[in-house]
């Protein structure tokens, strides 16, 4: 099957005995079981639930992988991921991620110590430089956030497997509708399914999905022992979203593109970060890897500082300031006071945020209403 008949059927013979069309939402805690033989399939909530059970074959089947756990957060299934890492090992991870992520390596891994290196990925030559015996897990965003960098997986995954690291890719931003990170060399995909796998912005959720089967053990076991679930309505939320994922994708890059070239030419924006963009620095390498460009875009507006900037953001009727991205309503965010406001501002200039960049997720609204609310709020400026 085609990626919209997967998305749309993949669960439709969910083992319900009525015919229902949808997986019901099992909402329980715990499980009647039998004395015999074989053991019960499921026991205890914190442990399975159907619905849940339902929402990561769904979502491993979208991303091609083999094994699928549900976390109740992106951040929970980050954590999953790197609780492997032992006092002495060594991690490297693009220093353009989200804000959440780089604050778990700063003030999470490192205080454990567990060696942890932030670089540069945009040239692979500083990645082989920093590998040592001791790397085992290479953690990759692309397109970044806030950044909209973009990396090239095959040649990052190509320098992992040398020391034998695991390559992981927070594949987000991208959604596996755009990009299938295990064909480019993955080992391990990571989503917050709260942004476009969801993509109504009413539920929080993380997925981590793998074709290596002891890493899934430990993902798994994680669960069981951490607890870090979402709930079935959670679950279902998602398995609902997940169904319409090739249509909203295919509006929310449509729209980027529209917005992204109307920007490009405004007298009140400096630069316009979109891979979409043929003058992107990313371009080449997101139109080898992805089947389209996303949408979200980072744009450097022509204000001097961040108060100026906040005021202009405010001037918006119809993109929302506010956290977070992926829903059908268009967003607005400032980085440098949400989430890259715990780094230092020497930290954030290191790393290209500046106070006069914000970051657009592109909803799935009439493109001409949304470029209309971006023109009467640039001219402000």
């Amino acid at each position: 099957m085609r990626f919209a008949t997967k998305a749309v059927h993949s669960q439709k013979n969910h083992n319900d005995s009525i015919g229902a069309i949808m997986p019901p939402i099992y909402q329980t805690s715990t499980y009647r079981q039998t004395i015999g033989d074989s053991p019960a399939t499921y026991d205890y909530g914190r442990a399975g639930n159907p619905t849940r059970t339902a929402l990561e074959k769904n979502l491993a089947e979208l991303e091609g992988a083999n094994h699928g756990v549900a976390y109740a957060s992106g951040m929970s299934a980050t954590d999953a991921i790197l609780r492997v890492l032992r006092p002495g090992d060594h991690v490297i991870a693009s220093g353009h991620m989200y804000g959440g992520n780089y604050r778990y390596f700063k003030f999470i891994l490192e205080p454990l110590g567990i060696d942890v290196s932030l670089i540069d990925f945009s040239r692979i030559e500083t990645i082989e430089k920093t590998l040592s015996p001791k790397t085992r897990v290479i953690w990759a965003e692309s397109p970044t956030n806030p950044l909209c960098k973009v990396v090239d997986l095959e040649l990052i995954a190509q320098c992992a497997h040398s020391v034998g690291a695991t390559f992981v890719v927070d594949n987000t931003f991208a959604s596996p509708y755009l990009q299938k990170p295990l064909t480019l060399g993955a080992d391990i995909i990571l989503h917050s399914t709260t942004k476009y796998l969801g993509g109504h912005s009413d539920l929080i959720g993380g997925f981590v999905c793998t074709d290596d089967d002891e890493w899934a053990e430990h993902l798994r076991f994680q669960v069981k022992c951490v607890g870090a679930i979402p709930g079935p309505m959670d679950c279902y939320l998602v398995l609902r979203g997940a169904k319409t994922l090739h249509v909203r994708m295919e509006r929310h890059c449509a729209n980027a593109h529209t917005i992204a070239r109307y920007l490009e030419g405004h007298s009140n924006v400096s630069q316009v970060i979109y891979p979409g963009l043929e003058s992107d620095a990313g371009h080449a390498i997101a139109k080898k890897q992805m089947s389209d460009f996303g949408g979200m875009m980072a744009i450097v507006l022509n204000t001097s500082t961040a108060q100026q900037t906040r005021s202009i953001v405010n001037e918006l009727k119809i993109f929302n300031f506010a956290e977070s991205l992926g829903g059908v309503e268009s967003l607005i965010g400032h980085p440098a006071t949400m989430s890259h406001g715990a780094l230092t501002a020497e930290e954030r200039i290191q790393l290209g945020i500046s106070d006069n960049l914000v970051r657009l997720s592109v909803g799935i609204e009439d493109v001409d209403d949304l470029i209309e609310d971006l023109d009467q709020a640039l001219s402000n400026i």
